[in-house]
């Protein structure tokens, strides 16, 4: 297994490739669209910012330079404090996922290890994630569970 590291911008596009990954994953169909160049300019911006609110940590693959073996993305979020969370920081957990070349060497702990460090750097009070069936043990090991979640709505917009 390799250290992970923190993902810069110019990873942008393989962040993005990964992300389709995990969405085909998922859902069992490739869904490409806007949605992925709109998603490249937005972590490419984000990476580059000094105080950033989002952050990932990434492995490279070791036999195809530029190419990033597994991520684990997220952002930091300022909400209205509450007595359990004093500075009112969540952190939200977008994609982790790794190439199917590289799944079970421990990749996916890794990031996602070194991305909950750095929510608790940030003195994030709460991370929430939506696990996939084939993730769900891994987000138990590291301490998530069941939260409960207001209602939500969802509007779906045309492409």
């Amino acid at each position: 297994m390799s250290t992970p590291r923190p993902a810069r911008p110019e990873d942008a596009a393989e962040l993005v490739r990964l992300r389709t990954l995990m969405f085909e994953s998922m859902q069992g169909e490739q869904r490409p669209g806007p949605w992925q160049h709109t998603a490249r300019e937005l972590v490419a911006r984000q990476l580059a910012e000094p105080e950033r609110r989002l952050q990932a940590y990434v492995i490279d693959d070791p036999d195809r330079p530029g190419r990033l073996a597994s991520c684990a993305v997220g952002t930091l979020e300022q909400r209205l404090p509450a007595p359990g969370h004093p500075d009112g920081l969540f952190g939200f957990v977008f994609n982790i996922c790794t190439d199917p070349d590289h799944r079970g060497r421990g990749h996916a702990r890794a990031c996602t290890e070194a991305l909950v460090a750095w929510f608790d750097a940030h003195r994030a009070t709460r991370i929430d994630l939506h696990a996939t069936e084939g993730g769900e043990s891994l987000y138990r090991s590291l301490g998530f569970h069941e939260h409960s979640t207001a209602l939500s709505r969802q509007r779906l917009l045309a492409d």
